[in-house]
Order: structure tokens, then C-alpha cells, then sequence
């Protein structure tokens, strides 16, 4: 698979279910979205890290001491991935609004629907 396979599958691991519902309504391409729900063990990550070998994978998590540590536990276990990040006045992406989030997922091509980047 080379870089220019755009069938090739993307997937958003966020922090917790109500993160994963906000950012699946705002997507219009196929995206596989992962809930950690706040932590995840070795063992899990080393279970996503086989599962997602081959795949586009973005992280997304709460601007708080929480999604940070798990920021940091994904940069160093998974290298490859792209780090999505919400502006810092929102804290958690499940409150951020929804222009922001689009705006952030078009940045990382993400397609997404047109009406939610706009401011209202």
C-alpha cells in the first residue's frame, strides 16, 4: 500500500463515549473511532498497536493532565500516529464546539461534513 492509497483506513482514538459520539457525527468518510475510556493498560495498547499496524491512526484526547499522559503513553508506544489536538480553552473535546472540532479533523484530512465548520 503506498501513500497514495486513499481506501486506506483511518482510525480516531479518543478518551471516552460521548468524545467518540461528537466527533462520529461531524465525520463523513468511513473512520474507525476507539474509546480508551480515560486509561488503557499495556496490554490493550499492545493490542491496538497489532490491530492498527497498517492503518492511519489519529489521537485526539481531552487538553487536561489526563489526555496528556495518555498523549504521551501513545507518542512513545505508538510513534507513527498523528496527534490531533483541541485548543486548550475547551479542555475536553466532548465540550469543545463543534466548528473547532471540524476545523481540527479537516487539518488532518479528515473529510468532514461542510456545515459543522461553520461558526454556528
Amino acid at each position: 500500500m503506498n501513500m497514495f492509497d486513499y481506501n486506506s483506513e483511518k482510525v480516531i482514538i479518543v478518551e471516552g463515549t460521548s468524545d467518540k459520539r461528537k466527533v462520529k457525527d461531524i465525520i463523513r468518510e468511513p473512520v474507525e473511532i476507539i474509546c480508551t475510556n480515560g486509561t488503557i493498560s499495556v496490554t490493550k495498547l499492545d493490542e491496538l498497536i497489532d490491530e492498527l499496524f497498517d492503518k492511519d491512526v489519529y489521537i485526539l484526547v481531552d487538553a487536561d493532565d489526563a489526555g496528556e499522559k495518555l498523549r504521551k503513553q501513545f507518542k512513545r508506544e505508538m510513534p507513527e500516529a498523528a496527534h490531533l489536538y483541541i485548543d486548550k480553552m475547551y479542555r475536553e473535546v466532548a465540550t469543545a464546539p463543534v466548528h473547532h472540532l471540524a476545523t481540527v479533523l479537516l487539518g488532518a484530512n479528515i473529510d468532514v461534513y461542510t456545515e459543522f465548520l461553520d461558526r454556528g
